[in-house]
């Protein structure tokens, strides 16, 4: 056996214990395990709810334990415990953070909304909580067009942080929203030029991608969609050949679902790295999630106030959807 397979058996006999060790403190302590597609594949396979953005929120507004182990990012961990503010939220890794939340300073965008006193604060829900209490409604990128659409046609909106998806939402439904100039260096990342060679490489091939991919990615695209959305395109679709602009964490689950179909990653333009992972999602780890269970941290602890005024937006968000 060579060493490499001797390390690959030695970490499966570790994640099977961890496993089985997480699975009895669950029952124990009254907790659950909501996960993101981006994140590792067996923390993917622990999970007691696996989704997109939306789809965690709505499952974390009908969560009846006592303690969420949030397996994401800390907007995700943090969107969780404005929700149930009574509630234990845990985050195995609290620096897994998000470049889109961070590309949009609180204090900045205060100034920034402050020049459209008449206009309506939409924000994607990868921001922060003190972005959310200058927000007047969240969105997701499963439910961003519906959300822009229930706004009056008459009304000035504000789009932000992803200038990305906000470009794409302004072609969908035709409106001028005004954008933030926030980005995820994770869809940024992707080479144009390499996703052309990819496709002439690969003619049978569909290219599908996340819309907050730049718009010259999203021109070629043959499907443009939130992760969730992407996940349920290749599971229809009677192609058997995909191109995937978006984490490579989702893939885990186009395989699992599609067994007999190829997805390969969309190229980035590092060419040390095939494809594009967020280093912040990959963070969290089997063991760290075992021992945020075990020692009941590291949790989520949020003001008060910030906490309640984030609520406002993200409950109009999930009224509508």
């Amino acid at each position: 056996m060579s060493i490499q397979n001797h390390f690959k058996q030695k970490k499966s006999k570790q994640n099977l214990e961890l496993l089985k060790r997480i699975q009895e403190l669950k029952k124990k302590k009254n907790a659950i395990i909501l996960a993101h597609y981006y994140q590792e594949d067996s923390i993917q396979e622990i999970a007691d709810f696996l989704g997109d953005s939306l789809y965690l929120a709505q499952q974390a507004a009908r969560v009846k334990e006592d303690i969420i182990i949030f397996a994401g990012v800390h907007f995700m961990a943090e969107t969780a415990k404005i929700i149930n503010p009574k509630k234990k939220v845990l985050l195995p890794d609290l620096k897994a953070g998000c470049s889109l939340a961070e590309s949009c300073p609180p204090k900045d965008f205060a100034i920034f909304k402050a020049k459209y006193p008449n206009a309506v604060v939409v924000s994607y829900i990868n921001c922060s909580a003190e972005i959310k209490t200058l927000s007047d409604i969240v969105c997701t990128s499963s439910n961003a067009k519906k959300i822009i659409n229930s706004i009056p046609e008459e009304k000035e909106i504000i789009f932000a942080p992803d200038k990305n998806l906000g470009a794409y939402l302004n072609k969908e439904t035709g409106r001028k929203m005004i954008l933030w100039e926030g980005s995820c260096v994770v869809h940024e990342a992707f080479s144009f030029e390499k996703i052309l060679d990819l496709i002439k490489k690969y003619p049978k091939a569909k290219f599908i991608a996340h819309p907050e991919s730049k718009s010259t990615i999203l021109e070629v695209a043959n499907f443009i969609g939130s992760t969730s959305a992407l996940l349920n395109f290749v599971k229809n679709d009677n192609a058997y050949q995909y191109i995937v602009a978006t984490e490579a964490g989702i893939l885990h689950q186009m395989q699992k679902h599609c067994p007999g179909k190829l997805f390969i990653p969309a190229p980035i333009d590092d060419d040390t790295c095939a494809c594009s992972e967020c280093a912040y999602m990959k963070l969290n780890t089997l063991e760290k999630l075992y021992n945020c269970l075990v020692n009941e941290k590291p949790e989520i602890k949020m003001n008060t106030d910030i906490l309640n005024a984030a609520r406002l937006p993200i409950e109009r968000m999930l009224e509508i959807s």
